[in-house]
C-alpha cells in the first residue's frame, strides 16, 4: 500500500511536468490555447509547470537517498 501511495504522489508532478512540456512545445510552434492571451505567457506558464514538477521529483529523490545514506557529504 505504501508503494502505491508513493507512486500516486510521484504521478501528479510527472503529469504537471508533461503538461508544462506540452505548453512550451506548442508555444514554440505558435499554437495558442484559450486561457492564455499571449504566447509568451503560455510559454512562461509551461516553464513554471515544468520547473515545479522537476523540483518536486528531485526533492523526493534527494529525501529518499538521504534517509538511505546514499548522498555525498555536501548534501547531508
Amino acid at each position: 500500500m505504501a508503494r502505491m501511495a508513493a507512486f500516486i504522489v510521484l504521478l501528479i508532478p510527472i503529469i504537471i511536468t508533461a503538461g508544462g512540456i506540452k505548453l512550451m512545445r506548442d508555444s514554440l510552434f505558435g499554437i495558442q490555447f484559450d486561457p492564455f492571451p499571449f504566447i509568451w505567457l503560455q510559454f512562461t506558464a509551461g516553464f513554471i509547470m515544468f520547473g515545479a514538477g522537476l523540483a518536486f521529483f528531485a526533492g523526493f529523490l534527494l529525501r529518499r537517498d538521504r534517509r538511505k545514506g546514499r548522498v555525498q557529504d555536501r548534501f547531508k
